[in-house]
């Protein structure tokens, strides 16, 4: 089994920068593909950001050019470095792994307000 914990949120003023950080209890390898997505107040959750084991990324229109996700395999961490935040990119962000029928983590909430 893996566990994910989130870390990283906190509320920030437009413009400003966070780094999330979702750690695993086991190993990451088998996590071939592993992702952020994030959920806001009566919307669906939404896919944000994905990266392979080879390090292919994949990224939603809306933070393409301002986030970038990276994963460290031997610290079982993924990364989700959010540049020029903006009020609508207010949510609770998850950590996703797809190993089996897939994990996720309990969320990190990031409130992007003045």
């Amino acid at each position: 089994q893996v566990q994910l914990v989130e870390s990283g949120g906190g509320l920030v003023q437009p413009g400003r920068s966070l780094r999330l950080s979702c750690a695993a209890s086991g190993s990451i390898v088998g996590c071939s593909v592993m992702g952020w997505y994030r959920q806001a107040p009566g919307k669906e959750r939404e896919l944000v950001a994905t990266i392979t084991g080879g390090g292919s990324t994949n990224y939603a229109d809306s933070v393409k050019g301002r986030w970038t996700i990276s994963r460290d395999n031997a610290k079982r961490t993924v990364y989700l470095q959010m540049n020029s935040l903006k009020p609508e990119d207010t949510a609770v962000y998850y950590c996703y792994c797809n190993r089996g029928g897939g994990y996720w983590g309990r969320g990190t909430q990031v409130t992007v307000s003045s």
